[in-house]
């Protein structure tokens, strides 16, 4: 055993280095080069994938991702998807728990599965040397997993755990009813996690048939990054995802407008108040998109050169840290602002948010925001989105999904080049004129959200 440890120890020594090697590489290359290539494969039973080939240091990483998510959990059982995706490790085919670890370490393999709204995810990251070990325990943690009593026992355990000790936290109170009041019974308005209470009916039967229902060729995605090429990969495809079945058996989830111009107040005993703001959005394919994007960097996206923070944070010193965001899901859009500051001046916060909104909805942004934030925009993408090989699969299945094209990358500078600032303004009116959803959190909250303080 202490030989094995010392294998372990040894093997993700040099993974880690490997890993950190390749990041570097990937960013300077990215940097250098100006582009990355991506190529589309098609194997043999018909699965696809983008590939970008880099030989720099001998690491393959690969993501994958299908649609559906916990959006797809029965009512009554959430917290389904995000439970099974703690399982796929824990034992598939003829490995039980213990033996797919021990397995998956000798492999010097990172594996890990995720669930969001909108869909459940997978990643490996393994070296190119040993990657027919750890394909082969991917492939039977995506179709032949074991969802045994003692590891389904006991991450749900520890997921029902977590789930108590959050509830006494405002944040998780907030966001919970911050979810319910703009979704009301959409399954946005669920928690990926579930209760413990709909956690407890659910059973391995139900995990075996959401997974049966969900994993399928027809809503897969998958980006691959590293040492190999498209031949070899189309291979490794089929082996992982080809005896999947063609179509996917989804529950419709229906398109939803968050319920704007109402407010919410959780009244909670803590020296801050929260303050959360929902306007309309638009969703990823909408052509104004960048023009929207842009609008927000400059409005509170842009965190450190943002209007709200200068007026806020720099200006004034209400808060450490203000922002806003585009919330572009499969089914909803909005724009979201959140902040915390001191429960004595949250009224004098939220009056001066709402101030700066309408501002930018009746004038817009100057022509040298527009031009500094699109400097900035174009900058960062490759250091947000590119700077390692695991970063850049997850950059390519997210393009895949949101259906933006294998040249998106390379179209991408012209598309935000070509925003105009009366686009802009245009876009600035269209969103923030309309009354938002407003909520705080903390001492005398609806006096605060209802302009009585």
């Amino acid at each position: 055993m202490r030989n094995l440890a010392n294998f372990r120890l040894r093997t993700f020594s040099f993974l880690f280095a490997v890993v950190a090697l390749s990041s570097a590489a990937t960013l300077a290359t990215i940097r250098d080069a100006g582009a990355i290539t991506i190529q589309a494969v098609r194997s043999p039973a018909g699965v696809t994938a983008w590939l970008v080939e880099d030989y720099t240091v001998p690491i393959i990483s690969m993501r994958f991702a299908f649609d559906g998510g916990s959006a797809q959990d029965p009512a009554g059982k959430e917290g389904l998807s995000n439970l099974m995706t703690g399982l796929f490790d824990e034992g598939a085919g003829d490995l039980d728990a213990e033996t797919f670890q021990d397995r998956l370490d000798v492999a010097a393999a990172e594996m890990s599965f995720s669930a969001s709204g909108d869909s459940i995810s997978g990643s490996i990251r393994m070296l190119a040397d040993t990657r027919n070990e750890a394909i082969s325990l991917l492939a039977l943690a995506v179709n032949k997993p074991r969802f045994d009593e003692a590891p389904f026992q006991r991450i749900r355990a520890q997921i029902i755990s977590g789930i108590r000790a959050g509830e006494k936290r405002p944040e998780t109170i907030a966001g919970q009813k911050w979810a319910v009041a703009l979704y009301g019974d959409h399954p946005y308005a669920r928690d990926n996690e579930g209760t413990p209470e709909t956690l407890e009916k659910v059973t391995r039967d139900d995990l075996r048939a959401l997974h049966g229902r969900v994993f399928a060729h027809g809503n897969l995605h998958v980006g691959v990054v590293g040492a190999i090429n498209a031949g070899d990969l189309a291979k490794i495809l089929d082996q992982v995802f080809g005896d999947l079945p063609e179509k996917p058996q989804l529950t419709p989830v229906a398109d939803v407008e968050p319920a704007l111009g109402q407010t919410v107040s959780v009244d909670f005993p803590q020296p801050q108040t929260s303050l959360r703001l929902a306007y309309p959005g638009l969703y990823r394919d909408d052509p104004r998109f960048f023009s929207a994007y842009l609008m927000n960097h400059i409005l509170g996206g842009g965190s450190f050169s943002s209007r709200l923070y200068d007026e806020v944070r720099e200006k004034r010193g209400l808060v450490y840290g203000i922002g806003s965001y585009l919330a572009t899901w499969e089914h909803s859009a909005s724009l979201g602002i959140s902040t915390s500051t001191r429960s004595d001046r949250a009224a004098e916060t939220l009056h001066i948010v709402r101030a700066e909104v309408s501002k930018m909805a009746t004038v817009g942004p100057t022509e040298d925001e527009l031009a500094r934030a699109k400097k900035y925009v174009l900058g960062a993408y490759a250091i947000n989105n590119l700077d390692s090989s695991a970063a850049i699969a997850r950059t390519l299945v997210g393009l895949q999904q949101e259906k933006l094209g294998i040249d998106y990358i390379d179209r991408r500078e012209r598309l935000i080049a070509d925003v105009t600032l009366s686009q802009v303004r245009d876009i600035a009116r269209e969103l923030l004129s309309a009354e938002p959803a407003v909520m705080a959190v903390g001492p005398d909250a609806s006096s605060i959200v209802n302009g009585k303080m």
